[in-house]
Formats: C-alpha cells, sequence, structure tokens
C-alpha cells in the first residue's frame, strides 16, 4: 500500500504571500481544516492556516512565503501520510490502494487491472482500461471480494450483471 495519500493537486497561486489554491482530491473538503502537515514533492511541510472556498481550498504552508516561491509548486500534489489519514468505515477503501488491483470474476478469469475509479452519483465505478475494457460498478451485488493488501479483487461474472 502507499505510504502517502494524495488529498488535493495544487492548480494556482492565491495572494502575495505564498499561498497556494488546491484542487481537492477527496470526498470531504473539510478534511483540510486538521492537517496540520503535508507533502509537497515528497517535502513535508507545516499548514499554516487552511481557508475552505466552495470547491476549493487555500493553503498557507510554512517555507512557502512569497508567490514566486508558490509558482514553482502549481500542478504538484499536496499528499499526506497514510496514518494521518481520516479512518475508513469497514468496507470503504481509499483510491490509492484499489488502482493497480487485478480483478477477477468469482471463476477465475482474469480481468485486468484498475486503472481508475471514477465517482458518480449512484456509486464508485472500477475501470479497467487494458486489453478489453471494463467499467464495473462498484456495488456489493457485484464485487464480492476486495483485497487490498494482496491487490486482488473478485466480482460476479460479467455476463451476470451486464
Amino acid at each position: 500500500m502507499e505510504k502517502y495519500l494524495t488529498v488535493g493537486q495544487i492548480i494556482n497561486t492565491h495572494g502575495l504571500k505564498g499561498e497556494i489554491k488546491v484542487y481537492p482530491l477527496t470526498d470531504d473538503i473539510r478534511r483540510f481544516r486538521k492537517l496540520e502537515k503535508v507533502f509537497v514533492d515528497g517535502v513535508e511541510r507545516k499548514v499554516v492556516w487552511c481557508k475552505l472556498q466552495t470547491d476549493k481550498v487555500i493553503l498557507k504552508l510554512e517555507g512557502i512565503d512569497s508567490i514566486e516561491q508558490a509558482q514553482k509548486y502549481k500542478d504538484k500534489y499536496v499528499e499526506i501520510a497514510r496514518e494521518d489519514a481520516v479512518p475508513l468505515e469497514e468496507g470503504t477503501y481509499y483510491v490509492a490502494d484499489l488502482i493497480g488491483c487485478t480483478v477477477y470474476d468469482t471463476e477465475g478469469v482474469n480481468l485486468g487491472v484498475v486503472y481508475d475509479v471514477l465517482k458518480t452519483g449512484s456509486n464508485d465505478v472500477y475501470w479497467i482500461k487494458e486489453g478489453k475494457e471494463l467499467l464495473i460498478p462498484a456495488l456489493r451485488d457485484i464485487v464480492t471480494e476486495v483485497d487490498v493488501e494482496n491487490k486482488r479483487i473478485v466480482i460476479k461474472p460479467v455476463d451476470t450483471w451486464m
């Protein structure tokens, strides 16, 4: 499993004193308020303050004190250590842990590797892109087993739910 989890992407600067504007890549934007430290380019930075906008986050990070310094971080990702992540409810997983899992059906057929997890209004969808492209609804009726430790997901045979 990944040591760090990506929680946002720096999309721009904000103001003149090194603040950065972050596009959140997490389910709950309010989680940013509780962050004490983050990692950008593998470097740990203390969060000085955080301001939430409707769909963006403004962060002031220690050591980034000018607009010129902040511009160097545009398009970089904001990560947190796994131990600082919000604990998940049973049966839920971090997207980073699902990407790269091999998907098999209950008959043992290898269907491919999860390339991405798409967010839809009602449920997530596992996207297998290699070989025959496949979109798998992440529903309990279809997904029978998720083992992120062994990078393995088992689903019901496709012809039973498509």
